[in-house]
Order: structure tokens, then sequence, then C-alpha cells
């Protein structure tokens, strides 16, 4: 019996021992037709084991190179892609600077300091007006996300003309609607619509309950009536007999 303690390192769990001791047999085979033609039979086979990496992107490229990486690059064979290397396929990607930007104003984001110097940067002023008063709804939604209760438009104006040095002012009344949990009477005003009426799907639900309780009465007087009839019906068929 063969232990894995004996074998050799497995490069790829996913093939299996089965895919690597085909990759080694192909490496083996001297013939140059007929290495190319097993190293084609392989790379199907690659595919047909694991059919869930068919929906990644250049799926055939992919089993080339991990072909090549099984055999430790020393498969002397024609690939349809550039064939890697190990300084390639291994190479570690250069670390991403991480973006070491401090905003000014923590309370509002660094989004929003980006757009508001891009709108100070913008020339035409029907976008400046614009950017003037999506700022002032993002800033009067953020506010009241937080607080949970509706800030005032001059609070909001007094803030943006603080950050932007009064150089830009809002001409709209950003309508932000604040959802208070503790409010109950926010929360019976949102539940019954406005209108103090109680949903109409709780009034289907009585009507449901009153036919109900209606059938049941009707119900209990079909079966009165129809063992009251079996009764007169015994007593005829008793009178005969006798």
């Amino acid at each position: 019996m063969e232990y894995n303690t004996t074998r050799n390192h497995l490069v790829m769990r996913e093939y299996g021992r089965h895919i690597q001791r085909m990759i080694e047999y192909t490496m083996s085979v001297e013939d140059n037709d007929r290495r190319q033609k097993n190293a084609r039979t392989v790379i199907e086979l690659m595919g047909f084991l694991n059919p869930h990496l068919k929906n990644v992107e250049d799926f055939r490229h992919m089993l080339w190179d991990h072909l090549f990486l099984i055999s430790d690059f020393k498969l002397e064979v024609e690939s349809p892609y550039p064939i890697p290397t190990k300084e390639t396929l291994k190479a570690k990607p250069s670390p991403l600077r991480y973006p070491k930007g401090y905003p000014r104003y923590s309370h509002i984001g660094r989004n929003i300091e980006t757009v508001i110097n891009k709108a100070l940067n913008e020339e035409n002023p029907e976008k400046r007006q614009g950017y003037a008063n999506a700022i002032a709804y993002y800033m009067k939604l953020v506010y009241a996300n937080w607080h949970k209760e509706v800030v005032h438009d001059d609070a909001i104006q007094g803030e943006l003309s603080n950050i932007t040095g009064g150089q830009l002012e809002f001409t709209n009344s950003p309508f932000v609607k604040a959802f208070r949990p503790n409010d109950n009477n926010q929360r019976d005003r949102d539940y019954r619509g406005g209108g103090g009426k109680r949903p109409q799907k709780f009034q289907q639900r009585n009507n449901g309950g009153n036919r109900q309780n209606d059938n049941r009465g009707n119900n209990d007087n079909r079966n009165n009536d129809r063992n009251n009839g079996n009764r007169g019906n015994n007593k005829f068929n008793k009178k005969r007999f006798k």
C-alpha cells in the first residue's frame, strides 16, 4: 500500500492526484505530437472536473496556466496562450498606497468635501447651483439620520456658508423625512396612513371572521334540519314495519 507520506507534493488539490499523475506521464512522453495530444486531453479533463470555473473570464487560459504550474513549468508543449514562467506567475503585486486624506469636517465626511471642491471649481452657474442644492440635501439627510430630527434650512445654510466661505447658497428647501422610533404618535400615524383609519387588511380579516361565524351558524342549522329529517324517516320506517 502506498501512503501519502511517500508520494510527491500535490501542487493543486482541486485537481486531485490523478490529474497530476497524468501530467507527469505527459512530461515523460518523448514524441512531440503525442505529448501535445495528451496535454490537450488533460486540459479537457481539468475543465470537466471543475465546471464551476466556466463562468470565470478566460477559462481556457487559466487551465493552461494551471497545467504549466502543476508541471513545475517543465512541460514542453505548444500553448494557444503565452506560456507563463515561474517568475511571472508567482510574482507578488506591488503594495497599494493607503489614501492619507484627513477631512477638515469629519461630521460630513470626505466625499462631500470632494463634491464641494468640484462645485467651487464649476464655472457654469446652473451646474454650480445644482451642486449647491444636492450638497444641502445630503447635509440635511445626514443630520436627520444621526440626530433623528428635522433641522432647519437656516442651520444648513449657515454650515454650508461656513465651509465654503459664503460661495455656495442653495435655493431649494430640501425635504427630508425624519422618523423617530420612540414617538408613538408618529408610529401610529405611519401605520394608519395619516387618516386615522386602520388598514384595510384588518377590516378584511374582521369580515373574514364574521363570514366564518355566519358559515358556522348556517352549517349548524343545516345539520339540525338534516338530523330532524332523519329522525322523522326513522319513525316512519318503524311504523311501516310494525
